[in-house]
């Protein structure tokens, strides 16, 4: 009954690692296996909700130039993030039920509403919405 939040998980695994560096899915789908599988419960243990926020690589490199120096990982080439954006739509695709797809190629305002009517449209907040906010 808790609440987790994490910046990654498997879906990351899978955008990075499978996506972005070719690493073998069906290895990663073991490990996924391996680490999320409880022996109680025929399922993997999944995120409720995984939130991806899509944006076109040329843009986050303009953002991030903008904001600091890229690190190591941020400094990898455009290729790179092309294909992780792939992989996450990929998985997306995969488990429409748990993802929600944020345009953020917008205002962090209009992001942060989209994250907001995906709540609510789980039931998880109950807020009054202005028509024009939505």
């Amino acid at each position: 009954g808790d609440v987790v939040l994490c910046d990654r998980f498997t879906d990351a695994t899978f955008a990075y690692q499978g996506g972005g560096r070719g690493f073998d899915e069906g290895v990663l789908s073991q490990l996924e296996r391996m680490v999320q599988k409880k022996a109680d419960q025929p399922a993997l243990v999944q995120p409720a909700l995984t939130v991806w926020f899509d944006l076109l690589p040329e843009e986050a490199a303009k953002r991030l130039a903008g904001a600091r120096v890229p690190d190591k990982f941020e400094a990898q080439p455009l290729e790179f993030f092309r294909r992780v954006a792939l992989a996450y739509g990929e998985r997306a695709a995969k488990f429409p039920q748990r993802f929600v797809r944020i345009d953020a190629d917008t205002t962090r305002h209009k992001v942060w509403q989209q994250i907001t009517l995906a709540m609510v449209r789980r039931g998880w907040l109950a807020i009054m919405v202005a028509a024009n906010d939505v």
